[in-house]
């Protein structure tokens, strides 16, 4: 198995961490009744840190179709390398720092974190784009 395949292994762990964990937060403030109901009555906005959370689960929904296409391509393409490796893990560690800087609201880093998280998914994109 290549490496690039256990890298999106482990981000669809982080996905499904993600999706706890903002769960988790949303059920503390609303309640269990809302978690197993159908969520049908509007609610007051999330806690700060609830909705951080849910914000960054939804970063990642928005970024890790990019990297499936990124981290498959490049083993279906058999153009894996150390530059596609080395920026498939760079995405994952970004990806996993972002969470709790998110939560704890550290502006800028947050931004930052994201940013190289995206020069990572470049570099697995590169061998696809180029001949």
């Amino acid at each position: 198995m290549s490496v690039e395949i256990l890298i999106l292994a482990w981000g669809a762990v982080l996905l499904i961490v993600q999706i706890f964990l903002a769960g988790h937060l949303k059920t503390r403030q609303y309640g269990a009744d809302w978690n197993i109901g159908p969520r049908d009555e509007p609610l007051p906005p999330l806690n700060p840190v609830a909705g951080r959370a849910a914000r960054a689960q939804a970063n990642l929904f928005e970024t890790f179709p990019v990297a499936v296409v990124a981290l498959v391509g490049v083993v279906l393409a058999g153009r894996t390398s150390e530059l596609t490796m080395i920026g498939g893990w760079l995405w994952l560690a970004m990806r996993v720092v972002y969470v709790p800087i998110y939560l704890a609201g550290i502006k800028g880093l947050r931004t930052v974190v994201f940013l190289v998280s995206v020069l990572g998914l470049a570099m697995v994109l590169w061998p696809l784009l180029t001949l």
